[in-house]
């Protein structure tokens, strides 16, 4: 009796570390895990000083959260990278990482080496990936009625929002959705007391600074992009106080209007720049009908340019000959002022197409969530169209899990253990689906996987308001490939990572600075 507790003891200490770790993530995973699916939940984030957030969408959860816990810090990492890659999928990204801990804990524990654990891991992740790539469907074109379902499905079943997405969609055209880097998401905007539309063009979130302009349209301008301020150049103090500092302070006024003078005669309407502008400069827009956008924020101006076909400058450029200068200017047919957006609409730009979602909202507490909403339909329309579907609900995995059991069966070392806790965790999110919906997700699960293997198909799910089987496909639930596939790819990748810590140690302060 003594040695079976002293034995007992020790495997305690030796597993403490991954205990402790599974423990941290478990936590982290009862956090989401319950927002999984058309009959999760949403959850309430509560500030320190009272402020409340309402959502059940997976990476805000995890990112507002206090967390301390190391390794609860980089399961936090899965649905980040999930969001940033995809934009979607966060919450099926961390259940699923969540399960492979799991699992791979259970076969440490049992007396399957860590290595051998990770190993079939590995191996399971790489096969789950392979037959999931085999079993995709292609989106055709942007009148597919599956890339509504899936807009729809995305963005909670807002029926509002899976319509403009698609509006949104059809008016940028496939080509620039496949295009990896514009980020589809990106479009959205969701506005307090605004209303849906999609916008065939910019809102700039800026007042113009002359208000006089405010009132004005501006019609077929040029567009100046400046990444410097709208002023002369300057010079030490010390030397503009010497009466010659003070002539060149003259000369270089004197040559700063007539680049001004330059700017109308190229016809120039809009001028954005990302510091500030000379007060002589601002007066002598508002006297030539020119609108200036002051300190915008880089990514604004990158659009205004992509979008204008504008190349930003500094101000040294503006010495340029007019016929040299006017080569580095953008082009839009339509800027005006929207004073209830409080947004400036520009339109019909010359380089290409671009919309703005805009997305209403009734408060300001909604304002976030709608956007959320919105970006993550927007997301998951963007991967379907450059990677294809399948089906949802959990049902893929299913199918994906058996064939792994199968492999696993001609699999000879103890690396089939890994094996065996891919399968295993890729039916966690349909058991988790299941459980939220208010049935045994273990029943279900095995009755899922019976009907599958009799009808030969990867379709078959659950019916979450009766229970009852159903084709996924048929009834519309699917999801975009790339949003599974990065998701296992994610969670196998921080499962085998935490499996591998075998002590946790404090470091003592500045260390990582002596290490470098």
């Amino acid at each position: 009796m003594s040695q079976s507790k002293h034995s007992s003891h020790e495997g305690e200490e030796r597993y403490a570390a991954l205990l402790n770790n599974a423990g941290a993530i478990r936590a982290i995973c009862a956090a989401v895990e319950g927002t999984l699916g058309p009959k999760g939940l949403d959850t309430m984030l509560v500030g320190t000083l009272g402020e409340v957030m309402i959502t059940n969408d997976g990476v805000t959860i995890l990112d507002k959260m206090e967390v301390t816990h190391p390794a609860a810090r980089l399961m936090i990492q899965v649905a980040r990278s999930q969001q940033s890659v995809v934009g979607d999928g966060t919450t099926t990204a961390t259940v699923l990482a969540g399960a492979m801990v799991s699992e791979g804990v259970a076969q440490v524990i049992k007396g399957v080496p860590v290595a051998k654990v990770v190993r079939g891991m590995q191996e399971g992740v790489r096969l789950a990936i392979e037959s999931l790539k085999s079993r995709s469907r292609c989106i055709l074109d942007l009148t597919d009625p599956m890339l509504y379902r899936i807009a729809y499905i995305a963005g909670r079943e807002h029926q509002d929002i899976a319509e403009l997405v698609i509006h949104a969609a059809q008016l940028i055209g496939i080509d620039k959705l496949k295009n990896v880097s514009f980020r589809f998401a990106d479009t959205v905007t969701a506005l307090e007391k605004g209303s849906n539309e999609v916008w065939p063009g910019l809102l700039i979130n800026k007042k113009p600074l002359n208000a006089y302009m405010i009132q004005a349209a501006l019609r077929n301008p040029h567009v100046l992009v400046l990444q410097d301020a709208l002023e002369p150049e300057q010079m030490e103090e010390e030397a503009a106080g010497t009466e010659t500092g003070f002539q060149v302070l003259l000369d270089r006024r004197e040559q700063f209007k007539t680049q001004l003078e330059t700017l109308v005669m190229l016809q120039v309407g809009l001028i954005c720049v990302d510091r500030g502008i000379d007060p002589e400069a601002e007066q002598f827009c508002v006297d030539h009908d020119i609108m200036v956008l002051q300190r915008l924020p880089r990514a604004d101006l990158m659009r205004i340019c992509d979008y204008t076909s504008a190349k930003p400058i500094r101000r040294s450029a503006l010495k340029k000959n007019p016929a040299d200068l006017s080569l580095s200017l953008g082009f839009a047919e339509q800027i005006f002022y929207d004073e209830k957006l409080e947004r400036v609409r520009v339109g019909l730009g010359r380089g290409g197409s671009y919309v703005t979602v805009l997305v209403g909202a009734s408060t300001k507490e909604v304002v976030g969530e709608r956007s959320r909403i919105a970006m993550d339909a927007a997301a998951a329309v963007q991967a379907a169209v450059g990677g294809g579907y399948l089906p949802g609900g959990g049902a893929a995995e299913i199918a994906c899990a058996h064939e792994l059991d199968r492999h696993r069966e001609s699999v000879k070392g103890m690396e089939s253990f890994g094996i065996a806790a891919v399968a295993q965790a890729l039916r966690k999110p349909l058991a988790q689906i299941v459980l939220n919906a208010g049935y045994n997700p273990l029943e279900k699960v095995e009755e899922i996987k019976a009907a599958q293997l009799i009808q030969q198909t990867d379709s078959l799910g659950i019916d979450c308001d009766t229970g009852t089987l159903m084709d996924c496909l048929k009834e519309g639930i699917v999801d975009p490939t790339w949003v599974k596939l990065h998701a296992i790819q994610a969670a196998g990748e921080v499962a085998g990572a935490l499996l591998r810590i075998h002590t946790v140690i404090k470091m003592k302060p500045n260390s990582l600075d002596e290490l470098e």
